[in-house]
């Protein structure tokens, strides 16, 4: 009697608990936000490679991101801070932006959620990170370095010619 009572409780034990492992809980869906000064129809080549490149990382707009985007469409600056404050209120998770326009617009919006900016003109210049090497604050991501390669540049060109 003892035994069985004892086997009951152990099999009770390893299936109560079975159930809730076996369900998957879902994970939290983050919230990208997408800021362009261009317009969407100008954009979508690096829209597709944008979407494209998420999914080779696992990352599927709709499914475990949500992607916001907002385009300002050359309307000025006051436009897209007036679209970097809503991605703010919408909570994006990271903020991505291409270009100087959106870079200060964002970083100009928050202090808090990270930006990833992508081919802005001069980083450092422009005020957008302290320097290359440790840009500090939110701010992080690509740059076409224009003004800081200019003289390797004009080596490069002196040597080839």
């Amino acid at each position: 009697m003892i035994k069985s009572i004892l086997v009951w409780l152990l099999a009770t034990a390893i299936l109560i608990p079975a159930p809730a492992t076996n369900a998957q809980q879902p994970g939290k869906i983050f919230r990208i936000g997408f800021l362009n000064n261009s317009t969407a129809s100008g954009s979508t080549v690096l829209v597709k490679v944008f979407h494209e490149e998420l999914s080779k990382l696992g990352w599927i707009d709709g499914k475990n991101i949500d992607i916001e985007y907002r385009f300002g469409e050359s309307k000025g600056s006051a436009h897209m801070r007036e679209l970097a404050a809503d991605l703010v209120r919408l909570k994006a998770d990271l903020i991505v932006v291409t270009g100087t326009a959106a870079t200060l617009a964002a970083k100009n919006t928050t202090t808090t959620i990270p930006i990833v900016m992508t081919s802005p003109a001069d980083p450092v210049g422009t005020g957008l990170v302290a320097s290359l090497a440790r840009p500090a604050g939110n701010v992080s991501g690509l740059s076409s370095l224009g003004t800081e390669l200019n003289t390797k540049r004009l080596e490069v060109l002196k040597d080839a010619i």
